[in-house]
Order: structure tokens, then C-alpha cells, then sequence
């Protein structure tokens, strides 16, 4: 099996790749590639021919997708409708990632696929975008929602991902203010990395959700990182109107697994548990 990895050296992307090892995997890496320029979209993937197309490339800086909502549906709905027709041109299977914000959070229970999504942000809005698109492509596809990612690499454009922001944070000995009415699902790219492997040996096609299993606040994820740490820290919730984002997030935005469970892919781990390994290989707790 040829793939074609899109955004190889992003957070969730150097994980897969690291993971395809041994198989006939192209990445391509941005801005060298550029996912928004569709002519050199459809020469690339064309002369490679791959069977499988893995896009891991996006525009996920949420509250800047409020102030530049062109450059959001540029890449998240725009550029993910030409994947998805070269994909269906060349007949690759195409695997794209999208997300909780989907959502507008109103659920008390975890999503799951057959929802409605209602989008609080423009962010959400692009990425629900791209969805509808793919699935009017024509193309064979894996779409697959997740919540909440941390991975070795950081996260492209964001610089550091939650849980190391806050292994900083804790270093300064200052007030961190972290919201606390905001329940999602803390999900490692290593593990998903992993999960979306598997799915994709068992061709069963579709939209899925994807994250670690159990649900908490960031706040409560954030007193999970300092307990790993041992380290006393001045911790303040608060909710999100007084933490002040630019864009609303879903109040709750737990997604149900059980769909890729039936299709046989090995269940989740607890998000602590994935936490503590995480932290564990990021040598953060050999600091103790």
C-alpha cells in the first residue's frame, strides 16, 4: 500500500509517520507543499499515485479563525473539497481529520456520529465545511473526528500543546487561570496514531469518532498534569466568559467511540492513563 501523508512533521502527522515506517509512505511537509494551491495539489498526488491519502494539514487556530475566516475555509473547507475530488479522480482512499468543535456542546451525553452538528465558531463552521464536501466527493474516505490533541511534536502554528504549556507554566510560579466549564476528552496523537492505522487495514469507510476514553474539564486536566508532576501550583478555574476567548467553544464536547469499537480497532486508554505515559516519554517526570 502506497500513502500519502500530508503535514508529516505536524503534531498527529510525525506521529503517523513514525508509524508507517516500514511502508510505502510519501511525506510531504508545508509550506514546501501547499495544501491550498490546487494545481500543485493535483500534479503531486497524481504523479505519485498513492492508494491512500492521509491529511493531517489544517487551519486550527481557533480564535484567529474569527479575525481571518477567509484563510479558515481556505484550507479547512476549500482545499479539503480539491483533496477530495483529486482522491476521488485518482481513486485514493482519503483519510481527514476533523473535530469536537463541530458541535454546539448543548448534549449531556457523548456524541456520536450520527449527530447534527451546529458549529459555535468559524473554526468549527470550516471544519464541518470540509465534512460535507468530502462526502459529496465521491471518494472513498475515513473521516475522523477527535477532541482535544497533545503530541511529542507540538502542535504546526500553535507551538506548544496544552500539557506543555502548562509543565511551563508551572516553572514561572505564576497564577494560571484555566477554564473549568469546558468538558472534553484529552486525546494523545501517539495512541490515535496508532487507532487510525488499524482503521484504515479495515477498509469499513465512513465518519468516526476517535479520542481517549473518559471525559474531564481543562481544568481538571490541567490538576491531572501538576499532580503527575508533584508540583504545587496556583490554579484558578474560571469559566469561559471571564477567561475571555475570542471564539465559543462547546460547553461539552465528549465524542462516543463505539463505533470504531465495532469495527474492531483496539479500544482507547483512559486519557490519564495516556497522560502519564505521555509526560513519562517527554521526560517530564524524571524531573522529580
Amino acid at each position: 500500500m502506497k500513502i500519502v501523508l500530508i503535514g508529516a512533521d505536524g503534531q498527529l502527522g510525525s506521529d503517523l509517520f513514525e508509524r508507517l515506517d516500514g511502508k510505502r509512505t510519501v511525506p510531504l511537509y508545508y509550506p514546501d507543499f501547499d495544501i491550498t494551491r490546487a494545481e500543485q495539489l493535483e500534479t503531486t498526488l497524481s504523479r505519485l499515485k498513492p492508494e491512500v491519502v492521509i491529511n493531517t494539514s489544517a487551519f486550527n487556530r481557533v480564535d484567529e479563525c474569527e479575525i481571518s475566516p477567509f484563510e479558515a475555509f481556505k484550507v479547512n473547507t476549500i482545499a479539503v473539497r480539491d483533496l477530495a475530488r483529486i482522491c476521488q479522480k485518482i481513486g485514493a482512499v482519503l483519510v481527514h481529520f476533523s473535530t469536537d468543535y463541530v458541535f454546539d456542546g448543548k448534549k449531556k451525553n457523548p456524541y456520536k456520529e450520527q449527530d447534527h452538528p451546529q458549529p459555535l465558531s468559524v473554526y468549527g463552521l470550516s471544519k464541518f465545511g470540509g465534512e460535507i464536501l468530502i462526502r459529496n466527493a465521491g471518494c472513498k474516505y475515513f473521516l475522523i473526528r477527535t477532541c482535544g490533541l497533545y503530541g511529542k511534536a507540538g502542535c504546526w502554528g500553535k507551538g506548544r500543546n496544552f500539557v506543555d504549556a502548562m509543565v511551563e507554566a508551572a516553572s514561572k510560579n505564576k497564577t494560571i487561570r484555566v477554564v473549568s466549564d469546558q468538558i472534553v476528552t484529552p486525546t494523545s496523537t501517539s495512541e490515535l496514531a496508532l487507532r487510525v492505522l488499524e482503521l484504515i487495514s479495515r477498509q469499513r469507510y465512513g465518519v468516526y469518532h476517535m479520542t481517549n476514553d473518559g471525559q474531564c474539564t481543562w481544568f481538571e486536566f490541567a490538576q491531572s498534569i501538576f499532580e503527575l508532576l508533584e508540583r504545587k501550583v496556583d490554579l484558578v478555574p474560571v469559566d469561559s466568559h471571564a477567561y475571555g476567548a475570542r471564539a465559543r467553544r462547546p460547553a461539552y464536547s465528549v465524542l462516543d467511540n463505539r463505533k470504531a469499537e465495532r469495527a474492531g480497532i483496539t479500544p482507547f486508554s483512559h486519557w490519564r492513563d495516556a497522560l502519564g505515559v505521555y509526560m513519562k516519554e517527554k521526560g517530564y517526570l524524571d524531573r522529580l
